[in-house]
Order: structure tokens, then sequence, then C-alpha cells
């Protein structure tokens, strides 16, 4: 009985999981969790009103460019705040060629239990996360930067899931600002 509960659970999981529709900055739906044929979707949790957020948005292009032809990639505004017009500018501005998503109900960010921005998360083609936190290691701490990153946890992370080996660090803590509004 407790097994038929379990996959009940997981069941609906999955289907709220294939329900689930954003509103783009480009003004179109987009379901989240369908991934469109690759082998990865890279969640980037973003905020136009955080530095570290900014600090970030070269490498996160970087990655969108590098994998693109493997991976799904949304930059997710979940702040409760957030204005589109501010959205809109800081794609604009930091010229992000993936789809923006508005999670001001953030169901993305209380699925994914995201925090923080800057946050990355990866998941397979069926949705269950492969490695979710920083995506390298230039803040140590909250105020404690490097002059450089020493690590590549998402790309290390993501190159591991595309050919098929066990991530090294599925799990690591993603520094930088608290996502506004986040009900627990």
């Amino acid at each position: 009985m407790k097994s038929l509960i379990t996959l009940l659970i997981g069941t609906q999981l999955l289907i709220a999981q294939s329900d689930l529709v954003l509103t783009g900055a480009d003004g179109h739906d987009h379901k989240p969790f369908a991934s469109g044929g690759k082998k990865a979707t890279v969640y980037f949790f973003v905020s136009p009103y955080c530095s570290t957020s900014g600090t970030f948005m070269k490498e996160m292009n970087a990655i969108t460019a590098d994998y693109a032809e493997r991976a799904t990639v949304y930059f997710v505004h979940s702040d409760a705040d957030q204005k589109l017009t501010d959205i809109l500018q800081h794609a604009e501005m930091n010229e992000i060629k993936a789809t923006v998503l508005m999670d001001h109900e953030q169901k993305l960010a209380q699925h994914f239990s995201a925090k923080v921005t800057p946050e990355a998360v990866l998941t397979t083609p069926d949705g269950k996360v492969a490695y979710q936190g920083r995506i390298n290691d230039l803040y140590l701490g909250p105020t404690k930067r490097q002059r450089q990153a020493t690590t590549k946890d998402l790309r290390d992370a993501l190159e591991a899931l595309l050919s098929g080996k066990p991530i090294p660090i599925p799990r690591t803590e993603a520094m930088g600002c608290k996502i506004s509004g986040l009900k627990r």
C-alpha cells in the first residue's frame, strides 16, 4: 500500500510539472518542465536587483551558448516584486539568448527549493534534479569573493550528465541575494 501511495504522489508531481506554464518575457507561454528533446535542462534563478547575480551573467551566457545543442536553458525571475520592465531591461542589457521566465508565483523556486540568485538547477529529461547550487566558487561566502573562480561546478555537472557519468558533487551552496517574498 505504501508503495502505491508513493507511486500516486510521484505521478501527481509529474502531472503537475508537465502542466506548469509560465509566461516568458517574450510574452509567450512556456512549459519549463518540457525538455524539448534535449538531454538536460538548466534553470538559472536570477534577479536584476542582485549585484551578485550580475557578476555571473557572462558565465551564464557562455554556458547557454556552449550547451545550446544539448541543453534547454531558462533564466528564471522569481522575486515576487520584479517588474516586467526591469526583467526586459535586464535581459537586453545582459544579452540573454535563452528563454526568460517570470515566476512571480514562485512555483519553480518552491519546486526546486531555490533560495538565492544566482542559483543553478540542472535536471534530467524526466525532471529529476541532477545538480543544484552554485555556478562556480567565485563567492565562498556572502561577502567573500575570490579574484577568480577555481571550480566549474555547473559545467562539471553538465559534462557528467551529458556523458552519462555520475555527477561528482550533485549539491553545492549558492551564494547571492535571497529570493524576495519566497513562501516556504
